[in-house]
């Protein structure tokens, strides 16, 4: 018994220089990295990987939630399932090639295959565009912008597109329209050396997701029943969730693309915050005063016009423009979604177009009209810089002309190997059916 007693007396004495052995030579590999590449700033990696976790909780559940609430019972899994398929389509071919062709080398038309499978991303590689984190989280990072651009693209025709389409399509979409466009405006090409801005996506993923979803809702026709039938959602409460986690995503969507935890993605988050705010309400005063009863529909749609509107300014203007913006993006949007599409009498499922189309194309030219130097270190219209607003118009114009041509080839090029829409008996019986063999009870 004294034997025992001294012996855990002894171990318990030995504990703290145990401990500081133990954690002198197993520092975390955090720390290893850091120490072996003193440019990692521990504190905008740990912001970055919480980024990238929001950003991917936009797609998986957000998007998918989202989306899925606003179609018919009959095609909810299936709604569900192009949001998922996107996430793992995407995915492996970033990793192949897309991160490689995006962000290594300095092409004004495309990077390199030198990453391609992620060859020399190593512990401590960075790259250019971030420096302060590793490479392989800015890899993961971009990834999620890649994933949810061409989910989203999947709403303009939802309850009609047969699956193995939509899978070819997204495959070709992401390499053809998605990987170049996101070269030239991110990672140093042609729209980069004149000077485009677009801090998170206006460009590069609402505006090339919205028009390609209205060239494709127009190359496959209206939905059986559409303009006659009622077609009203399945579960709003769906719809509001996925709002929900789109927003908060957002924060990693806009806040995130600083690259560091620093004052600009708080100043981004802020202004993000604001226009979802301004564009719920304003979306639902509209439906007030002309319908006498604000829809939940309308003021979720407004919140996320809002998100998608200030999603290419945030980084570059002040907070307050955030309520500017996002009043102008429930004005414009909701106009989109209702004249202008009844007047041209498309069948875009989930208003892809009209709310993110639309909004990204807002949202690039008001970034030119409200940049702020103190912010952004660009000026906008108002503070003198009246090119500025060319500039972005220019991309505005070559990102609908790609990135709609694109679509509509792909769409023609997918048709001569499988159909694109599903049999009207197919469609009548509902995707989940007859594209997964699963259903809703």
């Amino acid at each position: 018994m004294m034997m025992g007693a001294r012996a855990l007396r002894a171990a318990i004495s030995a504990a703290p220089i145990t401990a500081a052995i133990q954690f002198a030579w197993g520092t975390p590999a955090f720390a290893q990295d850091s120490a072996a590449n003193p440019g990692i700033n521990p504190a905008d990696t740990a912001w970055m990987i919480v980024a990238t976790a929001l950003v991917l909780m936009m797609t998986i559940p957000g998007l998918a939630l989202f989306y899925s609430g606003m179609v018919r019972k009959k095609n909810v899994l299936a709604t569900m399932a192009q949001s998922l398929t996107a996430v793992a389509i995407i995915s492996i071919l970033w990793v192949i090639f897309g991160y490689s062709l995006t962000f290594v080398g300095n092409g004004p038309w495309l990077g390199s295959l030198d990453s391609w499978f992620l060859a020399g991303i190593t512990m401590d590689s960075v790259n250019p565009a971030a420096k302060t984190i590793p490479e392989a989280l800015f890899m993961l990072y971009q990834m999620t912008f890649a994933i949810i651009t061409v989910a989203l693209v999947a709403g303009s025709v939802a309850d009609r597109m047969r699956f193995s389409a939509y899978v070819l399509f997204s495959i070709g979409w992401f390499i053809f329209a998605y990987v170049p466009l996101a070269h030239w405006v991110w990672g140093g090409g042609f729209l980069a050396s004149m000077g485009v801005m677009d801090f998170a996506g206006g460009l590069v993923v609402h505006l090339s997701a919205g028009i390609s979803g209205l060239v494709a809702a127009k190359v496959m026709g209206n939905r059986h029943g559409y303009g006659h039938d009622n077609l009203s959602p399945f579960d709003l409460s769906l719809a509001v969730v996925g709002t929900g986690l789109l927003w908060v995503g957002w924060f990693g969507f806009n806040g995130g693309s600083a690259l560091a935890a620093n004052s600009r993605a708080v100043m981004a988050i802020t202004a993000t915050h604001l226009a979802a705010c301004a564009g719920a309400l304003t979306w639902g005063a509209i439906e007030w005063a002309t319908r006498r009863k604000p829809s939940v529909l309308g003021m979720i749609s407004g919140a996320v016009a809002g998100l998608g509107t200030i999603t290419p300014a945030s980084g570059f203007v002040a907070p307050w423009h955030g309520i500017v913006i996002g009043i102008i993006a429930g004005l414009v949007c909701f106009w989109a979604c209702t004249w202008l599409k009844h007047r041209f009498k498309y069948d875009d499922s989930l208003d892809v177009f009209g709310v993110h189309g639309i909004g990204g194309l807002t949202g690039t030219l008001l970034a030119g009209v409200l940049a702020t130097a103190a912010i952004g270190g660009t000026s906008g219209l108002l503070e003198g810089n009246p090119q500025q607003l060319l500039i972005q118009l220019y991309g505005v114009v070559v990102t609908l002309v790609w990135c709609g041509g694109v679509t509509f080839v792909l769409l023609k090029l997918v048709s001569a190997f499988v159909p694109l829409r599903v049999s009207m008996q197919q469609e009548l019986e509902g995707l989940d059916i007859s594209q997964h063999g699963e259903a809703l009870q």
